[in-house]
């Protein structure tokens, strides 16, 4: 420790006499441990606590994945641990359901939204980049996708909907899709494997800008009002299963990628 203040002074006395100004850079470096911002570790930390956040609805609205957790969503969505979470969610699903009393009248529903609970539109997201380039839901970009009928089934799902079907539930689909896809939606739904939904529920003229949650409150409470109890529900956005005439027990599929009000 002592050679190293004997080296530090005669440093700094010889750039004193010397003739030429004081430059800090002269002296032995570094002085000081220089660290990266955030480690790589620290980052994934922080973008799997974003992604709780997203999950719990304890986020504002968000338009885009964060710029540092571009990557994160990628390989969660590409990796194991986004089926772990799917197949958990159908399975606690089947839990309930198999532990429901069902009515005489035939009249209990599980409503199922469609996109990334029913069906994967990661294809889509595969030419998007998960996220990468920060892009903004493009409705008329996705809307040319829906066109095509080619999402796969989410395989968790279809087990769900099947065993859904067998214990006496009846299947209200219910989407954000306009009208207008009906065709290219009901054939995307037959070719991935689903049959024998009971209704197939899409938005209207006079539902065009609405909010997801006040069209699927609506949605549900004519279904009320028809006689129907909403028994269950699965979504992958708060707003397929929050607002008026909620069911008994809702089930949440994980979706970091977008989210709709």
């Amino acid at each position: 420790m002592n050679s190293l203040r004997i080296f530090l002074l005669f440093a700094l006395f010889s750039v004193s006499l010397s003739h030429e100004p004081f430059n800090s850079h002269l002296l032995p470096r570094p002085l000081i441990l220089e660290y990266p911002y955030e480690s790589s570790e620290e980052i994934r930390l922080q973008c799997t606590s974003w992604r709780f956040g997203v999950e719990a609805n304890n986020l504002g609205p968000w338009k885009t994945i964060p710029v540092e957790c571009a990557e994160y969503v990628r390989d969660y969505m590409t990796g194991r641990a986004y089926q772990i979470d799917l197949e958990r969610v159908a399975n606690e699903s089947a839990i309930y359901a198999r532990n429901v009393e069902l009515g005489e009248d035939g009249n209990d529903v599980w409503v199922f939204d469609v996109d990334e609970t029913l069906l994967s539109n990661l294809p889509y997201y595969v030419e998007h980049g998960y996220g990468l380039n920060l892009e903004v839901f493009d409705e008329m970009e996705f809307s040319k996708w829906v066109e095509k009928a080619k999402a796969p089934a989410i395989m968790s799902s279809l087990k769900l909907f099947e065993e859904i079907q067998s214990l006496g539930f009846k299947t209200f689909l219910l989407t954000g899709r306009g009208e207008s896809h009906r065709s290219v939606t009901v054939d995307n739904l037959i070719n991935a494997g689903f049959q024998n939904w009971d209704k197939l529920i899409l938005r209207g003229p006079d539902d065009l800008g609405k909010q997801a949650t006040v069209y699927k409150s609506e949605r549900r409470s004519e279904m009320v009002k028809e006689g129907y109890r909403v028994v269950g529900n699965s979504g992958d956005q708060w707003s397929d299963i929050l607002g008026s005439e909620m069911s008994l027990r809702s089930f949440k599929l994980p979706n970091p990628m977008y989210y709709i009000p």
